[in-house]
C-alpha cells in the first residue's frame, strides 16, 4: 500500500499538499514587457515636463531641458527598480516552494519507511512484535490525518484474518505446562516464547481498542468528570470500518460514532457493546453472530439496520434504540429480546424471525412492521410489563402485520395502541383493534385467553358430560350408576 504524505495545516490539523513548481516560462516574455515599460515612462516623464516648461533665455532653457532629462531618466529607473524587486520575489518564492517540496519528499519517503515497518510487524510470528506494529500504525494515524482510514483498513484487515479463539485450558493442562516450565528452570533453558495461545487474543484486544479509542465521541456518563473531557484531536471523523467475517472479542463501542459500519457474517464472542453507539451510514450486521450478550442500548442508526439472518445465543437488548429500516428478517433470539421503548423509524421487518424465549417491545413505536413467519416459542409482549410502571405499551402507527406467525397465542398485546393513519388488520387471532379513550384505538382481545384451562360452560346447554336428557332430581345421579354398573352385573354371574 502506497501513502502519500500530507503536511498537517497550523489551525486545524487539517492536510495540505505544498504548492506546486511551475516551470518557467521563455525570458521574453517579461524582458520585452519591461524594456517597452521603462522606455515608455522616460518618454512619456520627459515629455511633460518639456510641455509645462514656460519660456526661457537661451541658457536657462538648456540647464532645464538637461533637468529634465535627468528626471525621466530616475523616472525609468525606478520602474526598473521596482520590476528589479518584484523578480526578485518571484525568485525567493520559487525557491520557498521548491524547498517546502523536498521536505515533502523527505517526509514523504521516512513516513513510507514507518508504514511499511509497522505492516512487517503485523505479520510477525512474535506476539510483542505486532502488538508494536499497531501502536506504530495508531501513531501515524494520529500525526497524519489523511491517511487515517488507510491505516484503519489495515487494522480492520488483520481482524479479518482467520482467528479461532483459543479454549480454556483444562487443570490437567494447565499442570503439564507448570511441570514444563520448571524443568526448563531447572535446566537453565530460557521458556518457549510465543506459544501462548491467548497472546494472539491480547493483539487482537489491542487492536480494537485502537479503533474503539478514537471513534469515542460519547465518553461513559458514569465516569468521573475528569475521566470524560476527550481532546477533539484525539477522534478521528468520518471512519469506515469493514470488518466483514471478523472474530471480534468483547467488542466495545460505546459512544462510538462510525461513518459506516460493515460487519457481515462477523463473530462476536463475549459481551458486545453498542450502547450510545451512533452509525450515521449503514450499520451492515447480516448474518453476524452474538455468542454473548448484545448490547444496543442507546444505539441511534439513522441509516439503515442490517440484522437478517443474525444469531443471538445470549440477551439482545435494543432498549431505547432508535433504528431507521431495521430488517431482523430471519434472526434468531435464543436469549431474551428487549426492545422496551425501542424506536423503529420507517419499516422494521421480523419475517420469519425466531424468539425462542421472552420478547419485550413494551413502550416501542413502530411505523410499519410485519412479523410474517415469526416463530414465537417463548412470549412477546407488547403491552405494559407487568408489575405496572411508566413505560405504556407499545405503539403502532403504520401498517401492522402478524400473518402465519407460529406460536400467536404467546403473543400478548393488551394495552398496545394503533395512532393515526396505521392501516391494515394484520393483528394475530383473537386480537382487534378498538377505539380507545384519546382517540386512537386499543388492541385488545376478543377471543377466549390461551392461558386459560378451557373454554367455560354455556349456562343454557347441556353439561359437557351429558350422555343423553337430563335425569330427574330425584333419580339417581347417572354417574353413580355407571359406576356400580360393572359390580352389579359381576354379582349376577354365576
Amino acid at each position: 500500500m502506497g501513502l502519500r504524505w500530507m503536511p498537517r495545516g497550523r489551525a486545524g490539523g487539517s492536510a495540505e499538499a505544498p504548492a506546486p513548481v511551475r516551470e518557467p516560462r521563455s525570458a521574453l516574455w517579461w524582458i520585452v514587457p519591461a524594456a517597452a515599460g521603462i522606455g515608455g515612462a522616460i518618454a512619456v516623464t520627459a515629455w511633460w515636463l518639456l510641455a509645462a516648461l514656460p519660456p526661457l533665455p537661451g541658457a536657462v532653457l538648456a540647464s532645464a531641458r538637461v533637468e529634465i532629462v535627468r528626471t525621466a531618466l530616475a523616472a525609468g529607473t525606478g520602474i526598473g527598480a521596482a520590476i528589479a524587486l518584484m523578480l526578485a520575489f518571484r525568485r525567493q518564492r520559487h525557491q520557498e516552494i521548491a524547498a517546502a517540496h523536498t521536505t515533502h519528499d523527505a517526509t514523504e519517503r521516512r513516513v513510507t519507511e514507518l508504514y511499511t515497518k509497522a505492516v512487517e510487524q503485523l505479520g510477525n510470528a512474535r506476539a510483542p512484535v505486532r502488538l508494536g506494529g499497531l501502536y506504530a500504525l495508531e501513531r501515524l494515524a494520529q500525526d497524519n490525518p489523511a491517511h487515517r482510514q488507510t491505516i484503519v483498513n489495515v487494522i480492520c484487515a488483520y481482524l479479518r484474518m482467520p482467528y479461532a479463539p483459543p479454549r480454556e485450558p483444562g487443570a490437567h493442562e494447565r499442570m503439564r505446562a507448570a511441570q514444563r516450565a520448571a524443568r526448563a528452570r531447572r535446566a537453565g533453558r530460557p521458556a518457549e516464547a510465543g506459544t501462548d495461545p491467548q497472546e494472539e487474543r491480547q493483539v487482537r484486544l489491542a487492536a480494537q481498542r485502537i479503533l474503539a479509542d478514537h471513534l469515542i465521541f460519547l465518553p461513559d456518563p458514569y465516569l468521573p468528570p475528569e475521566h470524560r473531557r476527550r481532546p477533539p484531536e484525539r477522534l478521528w471523523p468520518d471512519v469506515r470500518l469493514d470488518l466483514t467475517g471478523a472474530t471480534l472479542l468483547d467488542a466495545d463501542f460505546s459512544g462510538c460514532q462510525i461513518h459506516h459500519g460493515v460487519f457481515t457474517g462477523a463473530l462476536f464472542t463475549g459481551t458486545t457493546r453498542f450502547t450510545r453507539a451512533r452509525l450515521t451510514g449503514a450499520a451492515q450486521f447480516t448474518g453476524a453472530r452474538f455468542t454473548g450478550t448484545a448490547d444496543f442500548s442507546d444505539a441511534h442508526l439513522p441509516g439503515s439496520a442490517e440484522f437478517g439472518r443474525a444469531a443471538f445465543t445470549g440477551d439482545a437488548r435494543f432498549v431505547q434504540a432508535r433504528l431507521t429500516f431495521a430488517r431482523f428478517d430471519e434472526a434468531e433470539f435464543a436469549g431474551e429480546a428487549d426492545f422496551t421503548r425501542a424506536e423503529f423509524i420507517q419499516e422494521v421487518r421480523f419475517d420469519r424471525a425466531v424468539f425462542a424465549d421472552r420478547a419485550a417491545f413494551a413502550g416501542a413505536a413502530f411505523d410499519t412492521v410485519t412479523f410474517a413467519g415469526a416463530r414465537v416459542e417463548g412470549a412477546a409482549g407488547f403491552g405494559p410489563p407487568a408489575g405496572g410502571g411508566s413505560i405504556p405499551g407499545a405503539v403502532f402507527r403504520g401498517e401492522v402485520s402478524f400473518a402465519e406467525v407460529r406460536g400467536a397465542e404467546r403473543v400478548e398485546l393488551e394495552g398496545a395502541r394503533a395512532v393515526g393513519g396505521w392501516r391494515g388488520s394484520g393483528w394475530p387471532p383473537g386480537w382487534r383493534a378498538e377505539p380507545g379513550p384519546d382517540g386512537g384505538e386499543v388492541i385488545r382481545r376478543t377471543g377466549p385467553d390461551p392461558d386459560a384451562t378451557g373454554p367455560e360452560p354455556d349456562a343454557t346447554g347441556p353439561e359437557p358430560d351429558a350422555t343423553g336428557p337430563e335425569p330427574d332430581a330425584a333419580g339417581p345421579d347417572p354417574h353413580e350408576q355407571g359406576a356400580r354398573a360393572p359390580e352389579e352385573e359381576t354379582g349376577a354371574r354365576p
